[in-house]
């Protein structure tokens, strides 16, 4: 892979939460590059270690939470090793995020245009040069008479507005990488697809990266270029997200397009993947999705399955890759006389 055009690089993350009685392996030896101009997804189930990758990106890990082990390199340099100091350089300014609830992440007790401000902080801008910026970027998300709304307070304006002030404060310095954890979750569906269509348009417009972070499979074809698919604190899966969709090749993802809603089966109950994610504290000796994986073998509970380069750029970790390479995808693959099969 050429590194000209690599924003970011995620070498063998792994972020643990160690306290005196167990440790939780969050995300244990997690890799993946983040290209310029590119939106890059990160899938799976609740707990299986998206957020905190993307909380451990920005140096925003709660304790006991810490980085372990490993290496995010953003344009080279390590944030790992980074101070406090460097750190406040890039948040915000280089690397932006937009979180899951507005409600916790927005002042209740600030004006949204003093929470635009922050995002400005070390510039040279006059006050009105904040304003009138504030304005535009409230304009640019949606936001409709902005002149009047800057003034007011988060509780003043609905769930979709507030998502909307998040996103105009994560644009705000123009970083260059952004940060989407789960940015819909508490939105009804059709603000969610306005928001997803007002993210996906600024991110093309203003030519940043992004990283997204959602359980949604539906999002991910929509939005992403690439997607990794994470279980229990590990990638299972990766390459771009039309061969993901057209050749999913690990039980996992397998599982996941299952349960997703199928017009031909209209009527019918949807598939479900039996049991609940391991305890991270507890993780099986093998393969962590053998206890649930209708095609585990005995080397799949006693072994790690290694990451492996199926195809150029598709990589998946599975001992059944005689298994996985008959899974069918939901979207049809040309074959080389332009049939579908």
């Amino acid at each position: 892979m050429e590194k000209k055009n690599v924003l970011l690089e995620v070498k063998d993350l792994r972020t643990y939460f160690v306290s005196k009685h167990e440790t939780v392996k969050a995300v244990d030896g997690v890799s993946f590059v983040i290209r310029e101009g590119e939106t890059f997804g990160l899938v799976g189930e609740s707990a299986c270690g998206k957020s905190q990758t993307c909380r451990s990106i920005l140096g925003l890990l709660k304790p006991p939470g810490r980085v372990v082990g490993g290496e995010i390199l953003y344009k080279g340099r390590d944030i790992v090793k980074m101070n406090s100091a460097e750190l406040r350089k890039i948040r915000g300014k280089e690397i932006s995020v937009i979180f899951q609830e507005p409600m916790t992440s927005l002042n209740p007790v600030l004006r949204i245009k003093k929470q635009i401000f922050e995002a400005f902080e070390g510039s040279d801008m006059t006050k009105s040069e904040k304003e009138a910026r504030a304005i535009e970027l409230l304009k640019l998300v949606g936001i409709s008479s902005p002149e009047t709304r800057i003034n007011e307070f988060t509780y003043q304006f609905s769930g979709g507005m507030r998502q909307r002030a998040m996103i105009a404060i994560a644009l705000g310095a123009g970083p260059k990488l952004l940060l989407a954890d789960e940015p819909t979750t508490a939105l009804d569906v059709t603000i969610q697809d306005q928001i997803m269509k007002l993210i996906n348009n600024l991110k093309d417009q203003l030519g940043m990266s992004m990283l997204l972070v959602t359980h949604d499979l539906g999002i991910i074809a929509q939005m992403c270029d690439r997607v990794a698919v994470m279980y229990a604190g590990h990638i299972v899966e990766m390459t771009d997200t039309v061969t993901l969709f057209s050749k999913p090749r690990h039980p996992y993802t397998y599982a996941l397009m299952g349960s997703l809603p199928d017009a031909s089966r209209s009527g019918g109950p949807l598939e479900t993947i039996t049991g609940s994610p391991p305890n991270p504290a507890d993780l099986p000796a093998g393969c962590p999705f053998a206890p649930r994986c209708r095609y585990a073998r005995d080397i799949c509970r006693r072994e790690p399955p290694p990451s492996a380069e199926i195809e150029p750029g598709h990589l998946t970790a599975c001992h059944c890759l005689d298994e996985v390479i008959k899974f069918p995808g939901i979207i049809p693959v040309q074959n080389s006389e332009g049939g579908s099969r």
